[in-house]
């Protein structure tokens, strides 16, 4: 029987491990099928408190976790594929093991969606981004391409014109499905273009190990054409991983998870952190924030719960 349990190994499980752990609740951390979370995919890290010099991804996710197994948090490889929070105590299979907790604390993230290329997946963090906010300042004077038609696609090109010299908008149609008002902002800004009707084939230069540019494919044509650029940036969304919770824990309409006074999940006992309840921010720094809260909110639970059993 475990106190707390905290699914995932990013920003916001590792900050809920450090304080559950602090708090003398014994956590385990559930690693997870991308275990160390979206950090794990991206290289230089400026904008996290206290690196002055910056810091990469992998390194801030391996000090955090040390951190958390020098005050006592237990670790497992593996990733939840069942979890019944009809009662209590919650009970989670964990591959081919069961484990039973007090309290849970869900900091499973969000994945981007991908365009399923090789070459992309090879050359994340080498010029392939999924977050302009992480890594436009990378770009100063660069021309970068944006691939994507939706609110997201739109607001990350109306940021990247604060570094970039030219922001180019691939979409696979012939007009943009963000909001109208996003839509105005980029057709009034003289540094964003649009290539319509148009789809990314495969991004340049995997031997060489960084972005030289794209091979586009016109969707209605399929004339194919080669394009320069220095990076790509993927804005075609995120998906959070949270399908094994559906039917049990409120959700909004594509799956992030609803929080209330603090990290209050629909069920008692159940908290959540980070990017599967935050398709707003999802920021590193904001994703910590809430891990913190949640390890708060469980600690309080279980003394709240205790005193009424005393």
């Amino acid at each position: 029987m475990r106190n707390v349990v905290i699914i995932g190994s990013g920003c916001a499980g590792l900050t809920a491990a450090i304080y559950a752990a602090r708090a003398n609740l014994s956590p385990l951390v559930i690693r997870g099928h991308e275990a160390g979370g979206q950090l794990t995919l991206t290289t230089l890290v400026e904008n996290y408190p206290g690196f002055p010099k910056g810091v990469q991804g992998p390194e801030l996710i391996e000090l955090m976790q040390k951190q958390a197994e020098a005050f006592g948090a237990e670790f497992l490889e593996g990733d939840v594929t069942r979890a019944d929070l009809s009662r209590r105590p919650f009970v989670l299979d964990v591959d081919k093991e069961q484990i039973e907790t007090r309290t849970l604390i869900i900091a499973s993230g969000a994945s981007a969606k991908l365009l399923g290329l090789e070459s992309e997946r090879k050359l994340l963090g080498h010029g392939v981004s999924t977050c302009a906010t992480c890594d436009g300042y990378f770009f100063r004077g660069k021309d970068v391409i944006v691939v994507g038609g939706g609110d997201t696609a739109a607001e990350d090109s109306l940021f990247l014109t604060r570094y970039a010299k030219s922001v180019n908008v691939v979409h696979r149609r012939d007009q943009l499905r963000a909001s109208k008002i996003m839509q105005d902002r980029m057709l009034q800004n003289k540094t964003i273009n649009f290539i319509w009707n148009t789809a990314v084939a495969d991004v340049l230069d995997p031997e060489k190990k960084e972005v030289t540019g794209v091979r586009l494919k016109n969707v209605k044509t399929g004339e194919e054409s080669v394009r320069e650029c220095d990076g790509v940036f993927i804005a075609i969304g995120h998906s959070p991983n949270t399908e094994i919770f559906k039917g049990q824990l409120e959700m909004n309409s594509v799956g992030y998870l609803a929080t209330h006074e603090g990290s209050k999940t629909s069920v008692e006992g159940v908290f959540a952190a980070g990017d599967c309840q935050d398709h707003v921010y999802r920021q590193a720094i904001t994703a910590a924030g809430s891990g913190c809260m949640a390890a708060i909110d469980a600690e309080r639970f279980l003394q709240a719960e205790s005193g009424q059993k005393q």
